[in-house]
């Protein structure tokens, strides 16, 4: 067993059970239009509206009533415009490509083509709807996990944002199976540990379960003591 996957299972025993992204990919695309400069807590609450107004298909979201939508997308927080404009850009776009399913679940260089034409979905978000919608073994990584490696030993140090994450996704990707389910696991437990524990300000070090494991964590609790 690597040292990330003994990482992880330490994580998993301390959190339990952790939801994750929608599967199908026009909803995981809805999700990740809600994710941006919101917190898990408003995204989810804003997902539940669409789902109880029906209004997670490309067709339904076009029949939803202006109002339940707009009051549904604006309980993930602000910029709810721009979240709008993206919602009707996507449902365009997966409306326009009856293949795009297809097409995500297929080779990978063309997968990645495709999702650069959906609106809001950055790089880690083209990650994630490759991972969770189409089975494919990559590992996204955002600016939680990230966070979380780095403190670890994981990747590079002193680089800019894009070769930081090229560098830590390189690093955790050689200490995992090559399966979708571990690359899955991988995300959820190292998301949610930068999230909830290992914080970008006034990190949780005295209560994280990685504390012996973690150069990062004993350095700081060293200086605080």
């Amino acid at each position: 067993m690597s040292r990330l996957e003994s990482v992880l299972d330490i994580l998993q025993r301390f959190y339990g059970a952790l939801p994750s992204p929608p599967r199908d990919p026009f909803r995981l695309f809805v999700w990740e239009v809600l994710s941006g400069h919101s917190t898990p807590r408003k995204r989810d609450a804003a997902f539940a509206a669409l789902r109880r107004i029906r209004a997670l298909t490309p067709d339904a979201v076009g029949r939803a009533p202006q109002k339940k939508l707009e009051d549904s997308v604006a309980l993930a927080g602000p910029y709810a415009e721009q979240r709008l404009r993206a919602l009707r850009t996507g449902v365009d776009r997966f409306k326009r490509s009856a293949d795009l399913t297809a097409v995500i679940r297929g080779p990978l260089t063309a997968a990645v083509r495709a999702l650069r034409t959906l609106p809001q979905v950055n790089e880690a978000g083209a990650y994630r709807m490759l991972l969770f919608a189409a089975d494919h073994p990559v590992l996204p990584v955002d600016f939680a996990i990230s966070r979380v490696a780095r403190r670890l030993g994981y990747g590079a140090e002193n680089v800019d944002p894009t070769t930081c994450a090229r560098s830590v996704r390189r690093a955790l990707v050689r200490e995992l199976p090559r399966n979708p389910e571990a690359f899955r696991r991988a995300f959820l437990y190292l998301s949610n540990h930068g999230s909830a524990t290992c914080t970008e300000r006034d990190p949780h070090c005295s209560v994280c379960p990685l504390l012996t494991d973690c150069p990062y964590g004993r350095m700081k609790l060293q200086a605080l003591n």
